[in-house]
């Protein structure tokens, strides 16, 4: 039989089918390895919630694939979506920040673009001789040759099929080391890895981009002025805001996770909050509470409902400080009832004093005492007349209009022998003595002036019921003239030193309510004298009397814009 055909194989060819199996072993060994490694490089990375740990994630992975692809350098792209540009994100592997910083390409240019839009990875060996990459800068990443493939989110159904697929940026390997070339065997290692990269970069970001949002807005709770309690359905406070805290007087790291009847103290925000929790019904009411003094709030609350509109999650309470509104509300009401009076009184006197006159028709009065009569119905008169200036000035003020100043020389201590001159005729128990000292003349408006000496003499014999002295005092200060006016009335309790020049502010007593007024006097003292460039203080002691000193520049400052 012929056996020709079974003869075995030379032994020269035999060692060569041996090497070429060794050869193919040690590659398959190799590419274990590879695939080994790779898997751990796309293993799931820990959270990612900070800029910092994404970086340093980054860093860690972008070494890895280069070690894997055997690349000399290593880059991602992410997308700016409103710009519609890929820009490089730090850090790389093998590039400098500062040329990772400048790196920008639109989604429509380049490989990078193409590679987006296409969603398919490409190898390039000469990019540098590519049309393609003109615009990539790689000139800069000295590239010879170059992989690049999208980083893209896959959403799965329930048999492993894409069915959704969101492409965020790219990933580049440049210069196989060896002075070899990227093959598919690389192309796939690195498409496992974007994959990978992927989701790890937009989970990360959109962690980051939450966490942001929610700093931003505990920041602003935190900032704004009206108190914010929010409390779960379990009855326990959720959030409080600094305003709160000082509301309820709860330290900056307690109330939140206590049941909110241990931070709440005042039963009716419990009755409040308890009564929205219980029937949905959001209320609106105003409160009062002690912070340590009292104050008025204006309550609101609202229900904390799910994404879905329909689960209730807790009760939001917001506490609006409107004490001041109400205290100026009740200051407004005092100041229509004031000004009734005091324009009720002299229209009263007038009108008497008319009817009188009108109804002598024998000639019972001589005529010294009509004329008397006349001098009241004037002095009346003048009294009206500067009530409604005032009252004028308050609204220019109120309104934002400069009071126009018309200016001339002024002796402050001839005006201030005038006024009291004048004022005199108002009591029979008091004694106004007027003083000076050096030069008093500057240049104001002298009824303007003449307005504020008048509001202050007339507190003063207004606010010493008991009489006394009165004194005004005229000084030379070289650049300035102050004025001042002391009496020895009922004075000024501390607490009201601070506010007693704000509009409609009275000091509330037995004592200035028989005194009466309209409580706009020292408020527009205050405005008169800073419209000529001056200043005006009050020094009191309660029931030892007041002292007002006005200080004016010997010229008021021009306050009109240049040119």
């Amino acid at each position: 039989m012929d056996t020709s055909d079974h003869t075995p194989a030379s032994s020269p060819e035999l060692e060569q089918l041996r090497a070429q199996l060794a050869t193919l072993q040690e590659e398959k060994k190799q590419l274990e390895q590879r695939l080994s490694t790779t898997s751990s490089a796309a293993e799931v990375a820990p959270p990612v919630t900070t800029a910092d740990e994404l970086e340093a994630t980054l860093r860690l992975f972008v070494k890895k694939v280069a070690m894997i692809l055997q690349a000399e350098r290593c880059l991602i792209m992410l997308l700016d979506a409103e710009a519609g540009e890929l820009y490089g994100q730090r850090p790389a592997f093998g590039i400098p920040d500062e040329i990772v910083n400048g790196l920008r390409i639109g989604v429509e240019e380049g490989i990078s673009g193409e590679v987006f839009r296409s969603g398919k990875p490409i190898i390039v060996n000469e990019p540098l001789q590519d049309q393609r990459t003109a615009k990539e800068q790689l000139g800069l990443l000295r590239a010879r040759n170059m992989l690049t493939v999208p980083l893209s989110l896959e959403r799965k159904d329930e048999d492993q099929r894409v069915i959704e697929r969101t492409t965020i940026g790219v990933m580049h390997v440049f210069n196989k080391r060896g002075g070899n070339v990227f093959g598919d065997e690389d192309q796939s290692i690195l498409q496992v890895l974007a994959r990978n990269a992927a989701a790890v970069i937009s989970n990360a970001q959109l962690f980051i981009n939450i966490s942001s949002q929610k700093s931003q807005l505990e920041s602003t709770l935190q900032s704004i002025l009206s108190g914010v309690l929010v409390v779960g359905r379990n009855g326990r406070v959720m959030l409080m805001n600094s305003a709160a805290r000082r509301i309820f007087g709860v330290a900056q790291d307690e109330g939140v996770g206590r049941p909110l009847n241990e931070v709440v103290k005042s039963d009716k925000v419990l009755e409040m909050l308890n009564h929205t929790m219980s029937t949905s019904e959001e209320r609106t009411e105003e409160i009062s509470l002690f912070t340590p003094a009292e104050k008025v709030f204006q309550a609101q609350t609202a229900l904390l409902r799910g994404e879905e509109g329909d689960d209730i999650n807790g009760v939001v309470a917001t506490f609006n400080d409107i004490t001041e509104l109400r205290n100026v509300e009740r200051m407004k009401t005092e100041f229509v009832s004031s000004v009734s009076h005091e324009l009720r009184t002299p229209l009263t006197s007038i009108k008497g004093f008319i009817r009188t006159l009108l109804d002598d028709t024998e000639g019972y009065y001589d005529r010294e005492t009509q004329m008397e009569f006349y001098t009241i119905i004037d002095t009346e008169c003048d009294r009206l007349v500067r009530l409604i200036n005032d009252l004028l000035n308050v609204s220019r003020i109120e309104a934002g209009r400069a009071l126009e100043l018309n200016l001339k020389s002024v002796d402050l201590l001839a005006l201030a022998n005038k006024v009291v001159a004048s004022q005199r005729s108002y009591t029979t128990r008091h004694e106004i003595v007027v003083e000076g000292k050096g030069d008093t003349k500057i240049t104001a408006d002298e009824d303007k002036v003449d307005q504020i000496l008048t509001n202050l003499l007339s507190n003063a014999i207004k606010y010493s019921p008991e009489g006394g002295t009165i004194k005004v005092f005229a000084e030379d200060l070289g650049g300035q003239v102050a004025v001042s006016v002391a009496d020895p009335g009922i004075g000024i309790p501390p607490e009201h030193l601070d506010k007693i020049f704000a509009r409609f502010h009275r000091v509330d007593s037995r004592d200035t309510r028989q005194a009466g007024g309209t409580g706009i006097g020292l408020y527009l003292v205050k405005h008169l004298v800073e419209a000529h460039g001056g200043d005006i203080t009050v020094t009191s002691k309660v029931g030892k009397g007041s002292t007002f000193r006005m200080v004016l520049p010997r010229r008021p400052v021009d306050k009109t814009p240049a040119g």
